[in-house]
């Protein structure tokens, strides 16, 4: 198969042996494939999430949240390891039926609320605690650049680091599609980075906290090793922002929670209190 030569048919047929990246977990329908209901902790918030960049936003926030002495952000995260299926049980199912992390259940009132989406999450912790949401005018701002993020990292993620680093073949019209869309992306980030602290001004907001941890994992060559390849050094207002966000220390304990892969000093895969991070990280239970 090659992009020359592949003819589509009339009618598309599903093959789940086609050995292709994530042909374990990707299928054409939605809903349950099994029974498991989600733990629940003794905390306001349930998350259920991994440390993708779609799951490290909404720990940022969390985190972030508590940092400000917000008592009722406290939360309990729980691991979902979408490789092994586990977003297709039926608990995490009814959080999100779109069956991708993160899911939060907000359980602070007297019904339990749940809330999919990562920018849906970050802007309903964002109103319910009164934080990292401008008021006015800046509001219209901050929500703009929100929901450019959650519109432009699927060209970024399923376009351009599938076929770069995932596909298994080398599609030269895929990779020159999306890198340009890439470049172009990262390039308005720096342009506007060129004369702001943050993304939209002088104060960090949510719209900080959900494009952080996509770019700032491609930038950093965390993601798709791809980093050398975009130039990723050229875009100096960008790398700035992304190196100040980086060092705030939620940010850190942000990146941490639901982490299975990686340093095992950096892995806490489930977070049920801020003692986690000093007691429960991978180093110390599977050293």
């Amino acid at each position: 198969m090659t992009d020359d030569t592949y003819e589509p048919p009339k009618v598309w047929k599903w093959n789940p042996d086609n050995k292709q990246a994530f042909a374990n977990i990707n299928r054409p329908t939605a809903g349950a494939q099994q029974e498991k209901e989600l733990p629940v902790g003794k905390h306001p918030l349930q998350l259920y999430s991994l440390a993708t960049p779609n799951g490290v936003k909404v720990t940022v926030m969390l985190e972030e949240l508590l940092a400000k002495g917000h008592g009722g952000a406290e939360y309990d995260a729980w691991l979902v390891n979408i490789g092994d299926g586990s977003q297709f049980g039926s608990g995490f199912v009814a959080a999100n039926p779109n069956s991708k992390i993160p899911a939060l259940v907000d359980r602070s009132g007297d019904t339990p609320v749940r809330v999919f989406e990562s920018g849906a999450i970050l802007l309903h912790l964002a109103e319910k605690f009164g934080e990292f949401i401008p008021e006015g005018d800046a509001r219209a701002e901050c929500l703009s650049w929100l929901f450019w993020q959650m519109g432009a990292a699927p060209l970024l993620g399923g376009g351009f680091g599938h076929f770069y680093a995932y596909a298994p073949i080398k599609i030269e019209y895929a990779i020159d599609r999306y890198t340009m869309e890439v470049k172009r992306q990262i390039d308005l980030l720096d342009k506007n980075l060129a004369e702001r602290r943050y993304i939209c001004g002088d104060d960090y907001t949510i719209a900080d906290m959900a494009i952080w941890p996509w770019y700032g994992a491609v930038i950093r060559n965390h993601a798709y090793e791809a980093a050398e390849f975009l130039e990723a050094e050229t875009y100096t207002n960008l790398t700035r922002w992304i190196d100040e966000v980086g060092e705030r220390q939620p940010v850190k304990r942000g990146q941490m929670v639901n982490r299975p892969f990686g340093d095992k000093s950096m892995q806490l895969l489930e977070r049920h209190a801020a003692s986690d991070f000093e007691l429960r990280t991978q180093n110390i239970l599977d050293p």
